[in-house]
């Protein structure tokens, strides 16, 4: 690899990437492709990253094909970061959910084939939630795809479109199912980072039903380093697969909840129980199996430590996560039509 295209480079995982590929190649060229959406923060790259010579930054919009093609021309590998991730979010608004993860996922692809001569590896970013709720434990990468919401859907056509750009076109491409990722500059959206930053202000934190519903809990930097495994691994031994990334661990969210106030000293803050988000996924728990035999790679760090880790991430970087409280809150429409606030 000498050079790479890194869509949505400025987003939570793109830019944990981005750390972990400049320490471990240095000589290669990055090139980040971002729209800056309220969830791509140009801060999340440091000025130390942004003014290196072979850092290259261009704004703009996967769905935009003559930039995505221009871009194309200036490297050999891809990795597909670019898309409206949050669940909540996909309920209320779900329409930009299909345009860039459907729509700007096929104009990668479109591009990745157009240029086939000189790109060597095209891995996509997909996710768990295509699965739905977990039919069989562990979730291995045969589970039925069942996903129940908009932001599920759209990644499940993305993840379809690119494996039928492999099967049809032949392009080099490689799909990734990341399961629940947390860790530092997460959007204050998602439950870790708001749970975190709840307690450090004294705040309620508020739990979907019961708070039983459980998820394979990944720190981002394991994910990273399972990202830099599967770009340079030969080829042919990933070719056309699907990865799952996770643990092989499921925690619920109220024991995720109660491990956060301990590590803060007990805090104390009220939990609220409300009602359970439209499309909830009960269970998911991923089969590390096949992410052990390609890559050699298993998650290191346990929820202990990495919610150690990043707690103390966001209690050292206050300043990044104040500018983003206004948007902590989300509404979902309900299933009566009403809105409310997630």
């Amino acid at each position: 690899m000498e050079s790479i295209l890194v869509t949505g480079g400025a987003g939570f995982i793109g830019s944990n990437f981005i750390r972990a590929l400049m320490r471990r190649q240095p000589d290669v060229d990055v090139h980040v492709l971002a729209a800056l959406t309220y969830a791509g923060n140009p801060e999340n790259l440091s000025a130390r990253i942004r003014e290196h010579r072979r850092f290259h930054f261009w704004y703009g919009n996967v769905c935009n094909a003559s930039l995505v093609g221009d871009l194309m021309e200036k490297v050999d590998t891809v990795i597909h970061f670019a898309a409206e991730s949050h669940v909540a979010r996909s309920i209320y608004d779900n329409r930009v959910f299909f345009e860039t993860d459907v729509m700007g996922t096929q104009v990668v692809a479109d591009q990745v084939l157009r240029h086939r001569k000189h790109i060597r590896r095209f891995v996509h970013i997909s996710t768990s939630e295509v699965y739905g709720t977990a039919v069989t434990e562990p979730m291995t990468e045969e589970h039925p795809l069942r996903p129940l919401t908009p932001y599920a859907a759209a990644k499940c056509g993305a993840d379809r479109l690119v494996h039928s750009y492999w099967r049809t076109y032949g392009i080099p491409a490689v799909i990734v199912r990341p399961f629940n990722q947390y860790g530092p500059y997460q959007h204050l959206e998602k439950c870790v980072p708001r749970f975190i930053t709840n307690a450090i202000d004294g705040l309620p934190i508020t739990i979907h039903g019961d708070g039983s519903a459980a998820r394979d809990w990944c720190y981002v930097s394991d994910t990273c380093e399972a990202l830099l495994r599967l770009l340079e691994v030969p080829l042919d031994a990933v070719l056309g697969e699907v990865i799952n990334l996770g643990t092989g661990v499921a925690t619920d969210i109220l024991t995720v909840c109660h491990s956060i106030l301990t590590q803060l000293g007990g805090a104390q803050v009220a939990i609220e129980h409300i009602d359970n988000r439209p499309g909830q996924v009960d269970l998911h728990v991923s089969s590390t199996e096949k992410a052990e035999r390609l890559l050699g790679w298993r998650a290191r760090t346990d929820l202990e430590m990495g919610l150690s880790q990043t707690i103390e991430w966001y209690s050292d970087h206050e300043s990044w996560w104040r500018k983003l409280e206004w948007m902590k809150h989300v509404p979902i429409t309900l299933a009566d039509g009403h809105v409310v606030l997630h």
